[in-house]
């Protein structure tokens, strides 16, 4: 008889299963990648994931919340290592141009999620909300502190570089929305 699963052992499979996941879905689409490719990719028995997950859309809304902190907490390292907060509202798109030409870069995964399932999934639309919802609060924070109310249009020009960006695959959008910024904040 085979040795119980140890809670750490469940915690590094499921931390597997998600990289898995996360990699297929950003690289191919939630759609293209089925539950056995899933499979394949995190060395785990379909029914090991589904012990974790019950449904595909469990599975891609875990993953979502899980990039959303990667994601929002390596943003705001970065950001919040600049000293003035002129410079940290700048380094926002810094961070963006720096994120666009990763290799790999394939733009927003909630704005591709909502692309491929739109208000088919209220679970993943949610999650995309909550995400953009707090990227917004995020980046208000930053600009607030600046004493400019230009909040609102900083983070449109932040989502539209992330937008087109991934549309485009040039990372250029960050550097035009970072000028416009400037612009918006003055002196």
């Amino acid at each position: 008889m085979p040795a119980p699963i140890t809670e750490e052992q469940n915690r590094l499979d499921r931390e597997a299963l998600l990289d898995a996941a996360e990699t297929l879905f950003y690289a191919h689409g939630i759609q293209a990648v089925g539950m056995d490719r899933v499979r394949e990719a995190s060395g785990l028995p379909l029914k090991r994931i589904y012990r974790f997950f019950a449904t595909k859309e469990d599975l891609v809304v875990a993953m979502l919340r899980r990039r959303d902190r990667r994601w929002r907490a390596s943003l705001a390292a970065h950001v919040e290592s600049v000293p003035d907060p002129r410079g940290r509202v700048l380094a926002v798109f810094d961070w963006l141009a720096a994120w666009f030409a990763e290799p790999g870069f394939r733009g927003c995964a909630w704005i591709n999620a909502h692309g491929e399932l739109g208000p088919s999934s209220e679970r993943v639309l949610a999650e995309v909300r909550s995400h953009k919802r707090a990227f917004h609060d995020q980046l208000s924070a930053w600009v607030r502190a600046t004493g400019v109310p230009v909040a609102d249009g900083v983070c449109l020009l932040a989502e539209g570089a992330i937008v087109t960006a991934g549309i485009d695959a040039d990372p250029s959008p960050a550097g035009l929305a970072r000028a416009a910024v400037e612009r918006l904040l003055g002196d």
